[in-house]
């Protein structure tokens, strides 16, 4: 007994040190958490869960390690316990939910006891655990308001608990939703009820006919959608939008008051962003999944399209926007780039027969407000349109572009930028047209606005539309213009590498640096007379930016060399190869000591393929060095994990995480990092083999070794991931 407790008592120590914010003794009580067997590992955590004179934080790391256990080993670990072990957990776990009285401790074990349900349904779909549906039965009509709430809280995380006796049970699982949902006392309760009955209606996303037995429930649903916002609790109003999302059929008895309901609270300015955003994400996800039932209510949509543009006009002042050298990531939060984006999601989904019309208006008037953030606002929307309203706007794109151009020369510099956006997007979803049609004035414009000293954002933003305008140009349009843009081009490169040397600016550079590329590589063997003019400044480049800050800078330089060595040919590059091949084998050696992020790699790649394409079979003898970092890049392993909604909420997209929801309250999820440059590496191995040929020889058999087994599909009902 005395040796239980000194265990037990280790196994605290131990849960204490996996909560440690030092990483050595962390990682230190993984690995010994590791060790412990399965059946010795439940008996210590269900002992710390029941034990409340431990540490809350404890108590609750306990709660969550146990239910890791039950979904990630269950087979392993269950069946192997003797069923009088088995049948002590399953008390004990409904025992510890009605003896807790912590909220927050109560949900968790909550939802291990959930877990263990989910995995004791056989596969005839027989529920092996009656006593967990009859407390849940008992729970939901108690007058305990911690058990309802722990009976809907089981429910919410696996509506599927019933099995094969769900149709048997589907009045009483009605009424309980009801009896809970009219709870007008304990608002916790109505929340939850609700958020149970999305889930249950997402877990039968096939069953049309249960739609159909629960579309009652709606307006109380909708009820508790309003509440809880108010209460600043979004939760049933997420609940909605997968409910928009994978269900759009459930809503259509109800869809008026839905579509009210949302239109509502996203124009109410006292709720926050957050949940002004979620409830016109409602409205715009119905346009991509139901645009049918949507268009039938052009009212809303009228309406909508207001809200969307307010969100849009709410920006920030801030004095040094126009020469902020960092370009920051847009704020994602941002009620003005959620509007966008919302903007650009509905015009695809309803199409321009139905927005053109009802946005024009409004657009034209905001472009003649004297406040620069309903022009700035205006010219997005523009931008944001293009795609959704492609056959509408084509015919009255003369008009467009004219007015668009004149905002070039608007007084504030955001809404000189919102122009040159406005351009290059519509440079991008209307092309080659628009270069055909409008190649002159837009060309003239755009290398004027470069010259927009003393605001670089706008600088750096007119050569982004530049570049836009240039991918899309046919060759035969932009060789008349060739001289002007190489002047422009070259007197602004030299300007800006002096501010460089002077102040450290770079924002200008990296895009002026980009557009030679893109004009290079448009002109292909026309740009040969201009190549000495950027050579000897492009090399001073890549040879001196070495600080961590110019990074971007320096990959954008070996992109641009490369693409003007491959648009010149071979013959006159060849001056200039021997060089080149040495700066860049510099930076290969240096590679090991990049860090993963370092925007060069992805820019090192692709140029190295370029080398090998202009060079041929004299690229043969760098390959030593070459293949070593990119085999490196073509064998990252991407992180995936199969995830619960619990482990899901700890986990942000910021991590670089994507999720793909497999229903029953699971989702698959990818790590994305670095799967680009994966992708890329991949395509340059193809690359070198074909360029190559027997060239390349000695490393097929290490490159097929790599390459066969990333030829896998995995495949979830009609959810396709193609996973390299």
């Amino acid at each position: 007994m005395a040796a239980a407790a000194a265990e037990q008592q280790q196994f605290y120590l131990l849960l204490g040190n996996l909560l440690s914010p030092d990483n050595v003794v962390r990682k230190q009580a993984e690995e010994t958490y590791e060790n412990i067997p399965g059946q010795s590992k439940i008996t210590f955590l269900l002992q710390a869960i029941r034990n409340t004179t431990a540490a809350e934080e404890a108590r609750q790391m306990a709660a969550v390690l146990l239910r890791r256990l039950l979904s990630s080993a269950f087979d392993e670990v269950y069946p192997t316990l003797p069923s009088d072990v088995q049948t002590a957990i399953k008390s004990e776990l409904l025992m510890i939910i009605q003896m807790e009285t912590q909220s927050s401790m109560r949900k968790k074990i909550c939802d291990i006891a959930a877990e263990l349900a989910r995995n004791l349904i056989d596969e005839d779909g027989n529920n092996q655990w009656p006593e967990g549906l009859k407390f849940l039965f008992d729970s939901v009509s108690s007058q305990n308001m911690g058990l309802r709430e722990a009976a809907l809280h089981i429910f919410w995380n696996f509506p599927g608990i019933f099995g094969n006796q769900q149709q048997h049970y589907l009045d009483v699982i009605k009424r309980m939703l009801v009896q809970c949902m009219q709870d007008q006392e304990h608002p916790a309760i109505r929340t939850l009820s609700a958020r149970a009955t999305a889930a249950f209606i997402l877990a039968n996303e096939h069953n049309v006919a249960l739609f159909k037995h629960f579309a009652d429930l709606l307006p109380g649903f909708l009820q508790a959608v309003n509440d809880s916002c108010y209460q600043n609790d979004d939760s049933v109003l997420k609940s909605l939008v997968e409910i928009a999302d994978t269900v759009p059929k459930y809503l259509r008895p109800h869809l008026e008051a839905t579509l009210q309901l949302s239109l509502k609270l996203c124009g109410d300015t006292s709720l926050n962003n957050m949940q002004r955003q979620l409830a016109l994400e409602v409205i715009v996800t119905l346009s991509e999944t139901a645009a049918a039932m949507l268009r039938k209510h052009t009212n809303i949509v009228a309406q909508t399209i207001p809200q969307m543009l307010a969100m849009m006009v709410d920006l920030e002042e801030d004095e040094d926007w126009a020469n902020a050298d960092e370009l920051e990531d847009d704020d994602f939060d941002s009620n003005a780039v959620a509007g966008e984006s919302a903007l650009d999601r509905m015009a695809c989904g309803l199409g321009g027969k139905l927005v053109l019309p009802m946005i024009k208006e409004h657009i034209m008037q905001m472009l003649q407000n004297p406040d620069w953030k309903y022009r700035h606002a205006g010219l997005m929307a523009l931008s944001a349109i293009g795609e959704g309203c492609h056959q509408q706007m084509e015919g009255i794109l003369n008009e467009i572009v004219n007015f668009v151009l004149l905002f070039l020369q608007d007084p504030h510099p955001r809404v000189r930028y919102a122009a040159c956006n406005a351009v290059g997007q519509m440079a991008t979803d209307f092309a080659p047209g628009f270069q055909k049609k409008f190649h002159e004035k837009v060309i003239a414009a755009l290398l004027q606005t470069m010259e927009d000293q003393g605001n670089q954002r706008v600088q750096a933003h007119a050569a982004a539309a530049l570049i836009n305008f240039t991918e899309d140009c046919p060759k035969s349009l932009l060789i008349p213009y060739l001289d002007n843009l190489v002047k422009h081009l070259h007197s602004i490169m030299v300007l800006k590498l002096q501010e460089l040397i002077q102040k450290g600016t770079k924002l200008v550079l990296e895009q002026v640096v980009t557009s030679i590329a893109s004009v290079a590589d448009t002109a292909e063997e026309k740009f040969v007379p201009y190549y000495d003019l950027f050579m000897p400044s492009l090399k001073h480049i890549v040879e001196n930016a070495v600080q961590k800050e110019l990074r971007l800078l320096r990959g954008k330089t070996i992109e641009c060399i490369s693409l003007i060595g491959l648009a010149v040919g071979k013959e006159k590059f060849m001056q200039d190869a021997s060089d080149v091949m040495q700066l860049l084998l510099k930076t290969q050696t240096d590679f090991s000591d990049m860090e993963d992020d370092d925007p060069q790699i992805s820019y090192m790649i692709s140029a190295w393929a370029r080398m090998c394409k202009i060079l041929g079979k004299e690229f043969q003898q760098y390959l030593p060095v070459v293949m070593g970092p990119l085999m490196k890049t073509a064998s990252i392993k991407p992180e995936v994990a199969l995830l619960d909604t619990q482990d899901m909420e700890n986990m942000s997209d910021d991590d670089g995480w994507e999720f793909v929801n497999l229903g029953d309250q699971q989702s698959f999820g990818i790590k994305t990092a670095g799967l680009e440059e994966k992708s890329t590496a991949c395509q340059m191995l193809v690359c070198y083999a074909k360029e190559l040929k027997e060239g390349f020889v000695e490393y097929t058999e290490q490159v097929v070794k790599l390459m066969v087994p990333l030829l896998k599909f995995y495949f979830h009902d009609d959810i396709l991931q193609y996973l390299m």
